[in-house]
């Protein structure tokens, strides 16, 4: 594959920033690695970083490289800093960025395909989140999205504030995130099943964050909105990822290169 680590000027962020992306590259005398590719532009994954992580972080810390290499598969990492991929009360337009402005360039920077049916998103704890948000608040755009271990109940993290005690207020301001566009819960409950992409959940039984993943699944089973669940041993880091990554790659719905 190639490795490109992409430095740009964001227009909705008002800076410099950066995403890490890799291209599917068509190879023969690899040794250790088969390098795959079609004839038209490549299906395109989304994977997107946690709260204390960059776009680097899956690069370095996961082989995704590796995994994605015979799938013929482009990956696109971004950074969004602690942003919780939101348009912060105090802050940058992350989610603007994000769901706007990020694809365009995309788009306009490389050769990737377009099409619904070959656009997918997945992360890990916030990036779990902000899969999770950007597949249910524009479910036109993906054909399935997964999160590793999410952070996927807001209104009750932001009640208990673990992390950095302003943090909430910085994303969200006094806003009451509770049944509004920040919740997943309830965008579940307003979604249309038939909409939506494939989703698929996995979590590790000893994080921290297993009662907001078991949670979700049971929301989803009430909405009637088909969930892949998984729950085995792990805990929240890097070895449990590296793991559930080969997995959400496995699962996708890839069409295969034409």
């Amino acid at each position: 594959m190639a490795h490109l680590r992409c430095d740009f000027f964001s227009d909705v962020l008002g800076l410099s920033t950066s995403m890490t992306v890799l291209l599917p590259q068509r190879t023969s005398t690899q040794i250790g690695m088969a390098g795959a590719g079609g004839d038209g532009p490549p299906p395109v994954l989304y994977l997107l970083h946690g709260l204390s992580d960059d776009d680097t972080t899956w690069l370095r810390r996961t082989s995704i490289e590796r995994y994605a290499a015979s799938l013929g598969l482009a990956v696109v990492m971004p950074q969004v800093h602690r942003s919780f991929y939101a348009d912060q009360a105090y802050g940058g337009r992350y989610w603007t960025f994000l769901s706007e402005e990020l694809p365009a360039l995309v788009g306009d920077f490389f050769r990737i395909s377009s099409l619904r049916e070959d656009t997918f998103v997945a992360g890990l704890s916030m990036g779990g989140y902000g899969a999770f948000r950007w597949a249910l608040r524009h479910p036109e755009r993906f054909a399935a999205a997964a999160s590793l271990s999410g952070a996927l109940d807001i209104a009750a993290r932001r009640r208990s504030r673990p992390e950095d005690p302003r943090l909430y207020e910085r994303v969200f301001g006094d806003e009451d995130v509770a049944g509004g566009p920040h919740d997943l819960h309830a965008l579940l409950r307003g979604a249309e099943p038939a909409d939506l992409p494939s989703l698929y959940l996995c979590c590790g039984t000893e994080d921290v964050l297993l009662p907001e993943n078991e949670a979700f699944r049971d929301t989803c089973a009430a909405a009637g909105v088909p969930l892949r669940a998984e729950f085995s041993p792990g805990d929240h880091d890097w070895a449990y990822w590296d793991a559930r990554i080969q997995d959400v790659l496995a699962w996708l719905p890839l069409r295969g290169p034409s």
